[in-house]
């Protein structure tokens, strides 16, 4: 996002009148039932802590936990596993939006392990290549490939998720990737080769809030 996100993080850039951010605690508000949220902040986390306070303006309560060290996504979470204790919980990423009604569809199908939300239509070369076999369980998730093969058979990850806590075992044990971070779908891969994370593909429009142009693009659609 470049100057953009200079002085305000990513999930606080409006679409139609609200942050990013909102629009997800909404959703999962109005369509899911949630009511009790653990936001991890970092860059310009004032901004976010300003806006959304306790969240009793939304009619929920928002608990926050700061990511002091920026190394990944697969860390990240770990910041919440005392708020979440023993129950299932759902994970978005910050900057991801879906058609509301889509969050109920989602903890609806939570069971097992898991459950991933996909996406079709998208280029998995830009993000997490997700296999899955006969049963609709996870095989494998492969970031940012350009195989052929894959390409042909794998949906896109869409960076939500219902899981059983058992994900955090996983992350303890996390390795840096190549990129140098440690890696979410590291941890999932690890947990659906262990037990049955489930595939869940989403309905409607989705849209992963990564650059200008889809910005742009979302707001004119208005």
């Amino acid at each position: 996002m470049g100057p953009l996100t200079s002085d305000i993080p990513k999930p606080m850039l409006v679409v139609r009148g609200l942050p990013v951010l909102e629009w997800i605690v909404r959703g999962l508000r109005d369509s899911a039932a949630v009511t009790e949220f653990c936001i991890v902040i970092g860059h310009q986390k004032e901004r976010i802590l300003s806006h959304f306070k306790d969240g009793i303006a939304l009619g929920v309560s928002i608990t926050y936990r700061e990511q002091l060290v920026l190394d990944g996504t697969g860390r990240a979470p770990l910041l919440a596993r005392e708020w979440v204790h023993d129950d299932p919980f759902l994970l978005s990423y910050g900057d991801i939006l879906i058609k509301p009604e889509e969050y109920g569809r989602l903890v609806a199908a939570y069971q097992d392990d898991g459950v991933i939300a996909l996406c079709s239509g998208q280029d998995v070369r830009l993000g997490g290549a997700v296999l899955l076999n006969e049963s609709g369980l996870v095989e494998d998730i492969i970031e940012k490939t350009d195989n052929p093969e894959l390409l042909a058979k794998s949906l896109y990850n869409a960076g939500i998720y219902a899981l059983n806590p058992r994900v955090f075992l996983f992350m303890d044990r996390l390795e840096k990737s190549r990129r140098g971070e440690y890696e979410l779908t590291d941890a999932l891969r690890q947990l659906s080769r262990t037990g049955k994370v489930h595939g869940f593909l989403l309905k409607g429009d989705w849209a992963d809030v990564r650059d200008p142009e889809i910005l742009a693009g979302l707001n004119h659609s208005q």
